[in-house]
């Protein structure tokens, strides 16, 4: 049975596409079978792996509204044991659409459920938001995964971020848990930066791998490539071989490393 992450943080701009693309690509690379669910109606997940949303004709709008099941828009992708679930333009107008549907909640997981099976691991990559699509991620997944950039407004938006799961745990989800914090574009130079990341050590889980800022991380979404297709050597890609690293160590293991 396949493990379930929404990798999800309402502040924009915290890496959680990269972190997403490069999170399932490093573990389809360790031969994990995995599934990479794009929630973003910007669809960047699916740029960012070859597939732009003009080319997308059924996706994850199709799986919400129930017009298609998951197992039926997968889409291949350069890595052999990574599939797509890309988002179609429409996924901007599901929240609407969805707003009188019946367990509107949890229409992912009812999805995910009937496929999560063929895979080692799920990756749901949420929208900068916490509207009804992250809302079903999160009632969808086992775990949260939370990038974050080391600045002062990303922790009050870890805060709401916090306070939204205790509400899913509390009425939908039991199981979910955050299952730590990644800390990304990171500069050690930056003083706010390290202040930052201490701040948060107190509070959660952090992962041992830190992503920094690196340029061959920036430049592989234009080529539609994982960093680790576009350039395995750089320090963008060597972080998140070492993330997925993280995430495949027993459950068990990773628990007995948190504060």
């Amino acid at each position: 049975m396949g493990r379930v992450y929404a990798i999800a943080n309402q502040k924009g701009g915290v890496g959680k596409t990269t972190t997403s693309v490069n999170a399932a690509a490093s573990l389809a690379i360790a031969e994990k079978r995995t599934l990479l669910i794009d929630m973003d109606p910007q669809g960047n997940a699916g740029s960012g792996l070859g597939t732009p949303t003009r080319d997308v004709d059924r996706g994850t709008y199709d799986v919400l509204l129930g017009r298609a099941r998951l197992e039926d828009v997968l889409r291949p992708t350069a890595l052999p044991q990574l599939k797509l679930c890309p988002a179609s333009p429409a996924l901007v107008g599901a929240e609407i659409e969805l707003i009188d549907a019946d367990r509107r909640e949890l229409l992912l997981r009812d999805a995910i459920e009937r496929a999560r099976k063929r895979f080692d691991y799920v990756i749901i990559d949420c929208p900068p938001s916490l509207g009804l699509l992250t809302l079903n991620a999160l009632c969808a997944a086992d775990a949260v995964l939370v990038p974050m950039q080391c600045e002062f407004y990303a922790l009050e938006g870890i805060a709401q971020l916090v306070a939204t799961i205790e509400r899913v745990t509390a009425t939908r989800n039991p199981k979910l848990t955050i299952e730590g914090v990644l800390l990304t574009m990171y500069d050690p130079r930056n003083n706010l930066a390290r202040q930052v990341a201490d701040e948060v050590r107190k509070h959660f889980r952090v992962f041992d791998s830190i992503v920094p800022r690196n340029v061959r991380l920036s430049e592989a979404p234009s080529f539609g490539k994982p960093v680790i297709l576009y350039d395995v050597a750089s320090k963008g890609a060597q972080a998140y071989l070492s993330f997925a690293k993280e995430l495949m160590a027993p459950r068990g293991a990773r628990a007995a490393a948190q504060p």
